[in-house]
């Protein structure tokens, strides 16, 4: 354990040599082999684990050492995993991860040689649903017991729901439909008060959870300290022998047991490799982020503009409006895990002459895809959505890459989609967004930005308008956002090879540059679309719409990501992985020029 009354990060936790007990459990059987009274031992144990592996690696952190005791208590009571735990999120599930053969390989957590920091059922037997988005192990869970049920099998089925998912519309309609079934799920809901950031909504403010669950039908099993292991062990014995729907409240602390982390468990949510001893964690002195440049220029906008709002679903320090909200603290909203009643939330508020920011990251929005449509754009109501993350992620992998949105969005009547190159670009387009007085969608990597000098004054851009970066005879790439870079690079490359390529910066998804790409196709005769997005109806496929009308003789091969989900790795790994990078660009525009490959 470590000493948490000073403040520091003193380790007393044993050395990796003192861990014989965890490291003779391969899975669940071997820990129900160990004594009641010894379990304390294994707990401390695969906390000091965790430890050891987030300052080694990173990853998700403060939220697996707050459910340790509890996923020994689980593994232990339950016959798993022939009974299931469904892990809600499963950024608390490390420790589970441990217990199921996987401890040498978190050591690796997010690369691609190691395993997902998510749940996966391709990965584990243990890992009964897949999860990265939260809120959605009740309804598995109950679906589960009622398929079981069906199928004549005798099987207990556990959902492990915390960290603010409790917020989410989906765990509310679960409840209610368990209640309304009564069949025999059981619900652990591991209350530490925090989803990534402190906890917000009614529900968290009074604690009603016992009076919440008995007006739903469910047995409210009262609550229980999660890290008094043998109460802990009662309290999930009497969960398992409920004879019909049944919740727990489990009472933990976020970061328990590193003292840093439990300082200040916001900040501990995820790390990167850290200094045991000091909790001190690696600097980079990598140009600011994309999300911070976002927080930034949105700042500025507010400044300005006395109607800038900013929304976002339980994600203030991954969305950047924790920065943000240090400049302007009343105008910033967390909903909770509630991407849908962001999106129509901040449509209210732009029916009332508001221009409201809803930042949220590209595969969560998602979720929201029907209020888009029916809330916000059928209405015309200027809502800007801020999607962080799209692309390729890196190691948070599929559930977390956003390689949907232009498909997805660039469909929508009324809606306007953009992509900056750089930071420079970020402020004007979200300068333009915000006083176009149109629902806008403005899409952006994650990672370091290209670090590139901000004009003082942001001003909107003529939508629909893309620039000519490079001039070129033989070819041109057509692209926008952050393949931009790649394509330049490229275009470089290719004239060494006697190719002239120009490159445009369509700027904009919806609408397009119909004249600028119309002139390029017409004048080279060769289009080549570069997309970090799906090819199925992405950037490439807007752009061979127009020409199949208007220069329907042009050629045009598209890059993009496949019609597959894209493994969890390093970002550069991935980018060439699915040809992205400059020289994969290069390898293949040059084979398609000589007739070695084929255009679309």
């Amino acid at each position: 354990m470590l000493d948490t009354s000073t403040g520091n990060a003193r380790s007393q936790h044993a050395p990796e040599d003192g861990r014989a007990r965890l490291r003779s459990i391969d899975e669940p059987e071997d820990l129900r082999k160990i004594a009641r009274e010894d379990l304390p031992g294994v707990a401390a144990e695969l906390r000091s684990e965790l430890i050891d592996i987030g300052a080694r690696g990173g990853g998700h952190f403060a939220g697996s050492l707050g459910t340790v005791e509890l996923t020994v208590a689980l593994h232990w009571v339950f016959d798993t995993p022939h009974d299931r735990v469904i892990w809600d999120v499963g950024h608390q599930a490390y420790g589970h991860k441990a217990l199921t053969g996987r401890r040498e390989g978190l050591r690796r957590i997010k690369k691609s040689d190691g395993p997902s920091g998510f749940l996966r059922r391709a990965e584990s037997p243990h890992d009964h649903f897949g999860a990265g988005h939260a809120g959605t192990s009740i309804s598995a869970a109950l679906g589960m017991v009622e398929g079981a049920a069906r199928a004549g099998v005798d099987r207990q089925v556990v959902a492990v729901i915390g960290d603010g998912a409790a917020t989410s519309g989906m765990s509310f309609e679960a409840l209610n439909h368990a209640g309304h079934l009564g069949s025999r799920v059981r619900v652990v809901f591991n209350d530490n008060g925090m989803s990534i950031a402190p906890n917000v909504g009614g529900l968290n403010r009074t604690g009603d959870v016992a009076g919440y669950a008995k007006a739903l039908g469910l047995d409210y099993l009262g609550e229980v300290d999660g890290h008094d292991l043998p109460a802990l062990l009662t309290a999930i014995e009497a969960l398992r022998d409920a004879p019909g729907a049944a919740l727990l409240r489990v009472r933990t602390r976020k970061g328990q047991g590193f003292a840093p982390a439990e300082a200040d468990p916001f900040r501990w949510h995820a790390t990167a490799p850290f200094d045991q001893a000091t909790g001190e964690r690696k600097k980079s002195a990598a140009p600011p982020s994309w999300t911070a440049c976002f927080a930034d220029a949105l700042g500025r906008m507010a400044d300005r503009d006395e109607r800038v709002v900013a929304l976002t679903a339980a994600m203030p320090d991954g969305t950047g409006l924790d920065r943000f909200a240090e400049r302007h603290p009343d105008r910033v909203y967390d909903v909770g895990i509630a991407e849908q009643h962001a999106v129509t939330f901040a449509a209210g508020m732009a029916c009332e002459g508001m221009r409201p920011v809803c930042a949220i990251y590209s595969s969560f929005l998602q979720r929201g895809f029907d209020q888009i449509v029916h809330d916000v754009a059928l209405q015309q109501l200027p809502v800007t959505f801020a999607l962080d993350r799209a692309g390729l992620v890196g190691g948070d992998g599929p559930t977390h890459h956003g390689g949907l949105d232009l498909a997805y969005l660039r469909a929508i009547p009324h809606l306007v989609v953009a992509a900056p190159r750089d930071e420079n670009q970020l402020q004007h387009l979200l300068a333009t967004a915000v006083e176009s007085d149109r629902p806008f969608a403005l899409r952006f990597p994650r990672g370091a930005a290209p670090g590139v000098a901000l004009d003082p004054d942001p001003k909107p851009l003529p939508i629909g308008r893309g620039e000519l970066l490079r001039r070129g005879t033989d070819l041109a790439f057509v692209t926008l956002g952050k393949p931009i870079a790649a394509a330049l690079s490229a275009a470089e490359q290719l004239e060494g090879l006697g190719l002239s390529a120009a490159v445009a910066d369509a700027r904009f998804a919806k609408p397009l540059d119909e004249e600028l790409i119309c002139e390029l196709a017409r004048a080279t005769g060769r289009l080549v679309t570069v997309e970090d997005h799906a090819l199925a109806g992405g950037f490439g496929s807007a752009v061979l719409e127009l020409l199949a009308e208007r220069v329907p003789e042009a050629r045009v091969i598209r890059f993009g990501l496949p019609d597959d989900f894209i493994e969890h790795g390093d970002p550069d790994e991935q980018w060439q992985q699915v040809g992205l990078d400059p020289e994969s660009l290069t390898e293949r525009v040059h084979a398609w020029m000589r007739g070695g490959g084929c255009g679309v």
